[in-house]
């Protein structure tokens, strides 16, 4: 008896985490709820990220949802329930989870059916978005009076400028999957049903090339981005990563390249 109490007292597996070669798939496993995250699928969504970050084997993260939707935002009845996340969660993250995480390797979200609201800042959180023709995008919450607190008020005008971003801000209305990659909201648009067998395949691309180098400048990008102040501070920051990875990657890349008989 003991043990059936404990065992139903175990928290619900609310996301699959599944390896997969040098990958690491990160899925919200609440279908039935389109995939909303609750405060508790939060805490393993960053449980699931905080282990891709630490891990030296998998090179990419590729973040989908169960069930044919991506993830349709914050998960509401709690919210009119009064449960919100303490002060305490919300200094190191925010609601939805690993929003508010930096992370040293890229991550893919592969989009099938919603990404609102919630969801729209969680695919944002994303390097690369790689969404179905059917996917819908939006700031739904727009329409219940719920802020974009996971990072959608900045992230977004970074990704498609600030007229669309107000657009989609102050109006909610929805976005098809062809005017978001017009937008360049998404990076690649494939077949329904095909989001996450794409995205894999982008991140064993990615996983192919030497790391540091790819890295170095994926981190240069960000800062340059979001942290720097000045058009010098963007070149020093530049530099010093790609100087780090010269003599480890640069030059016997190069020597690899000079060695072949095509240069193509």
């Amino acid at each position: 008896m003991n043990f059936l109490r404990r065992f139903s007292e175990m928290p619900a597996k609310l996301v699959n985490v599944t390896p997969k070669d040098n990958l690491l798939l990160i899925g919200i496993n609440r279908a039935a709820k389109k995939n909303c995250v609750s405060h508790e699928t939060a805490k393993q969504l960053i449980a699931a990220f905080d282990r891709f970050e630490r891990s030296e084997e998998h090179k990419v993260a590729i973040l989908y949802g169960e069930g044919g939707t991506f993830c349709a935002g914050y998960d509401l009845s709690e919210v009119a329930k009064g449960k919100v996340p303490s002060g305490q969660f919300l200094e190191k993250y925010r609601p939805m989870g690993p929003t508010k995480m930096v992370f040293s390797k890229p991550v893919i979200a592969a989009v099938e059916g919603y990404a609102v609201a919630g969801g729209l800042e969680m695919s944002l959180m994303c390097d690369l978005r790689v969404a179905s023709r059917k996917a819908i995008f939006g700031v739904f919450c727009r329409r219940h009076g719920v802020p974009l607190i996971d990072g959608g008020t900045f992230r977004l005008p970074k990704a498609i400028g600030m007229s669309r971003a107000m657009d989609m801000i102050l109006t909610g209305r929805e976005v098809d999957a062809t005017t978001a990659y017009e937008w360049g909201l998404v990076n690649r648009l494939v077949d329904e049903g095909k989001a996450l067998e794409e995205a894999i395949k982008l991140g064993k691309e990615i996983a192919k090339f030497p790391q540091n180098c790819m890295r170095a400048d994926r981190n240069a990008a960000y800062f340059a981005a979001y942290d720097a102040k000045s058009f010098e501070e963007c070149f020093s920051y530049e530099l010093k990563g790609g100087l780090e990875v010269i003599g480890s990657e640069s030059q016997p890349g190069a020597s690899k390249f000079v060695g072949r008989k095509s240069k193509i």
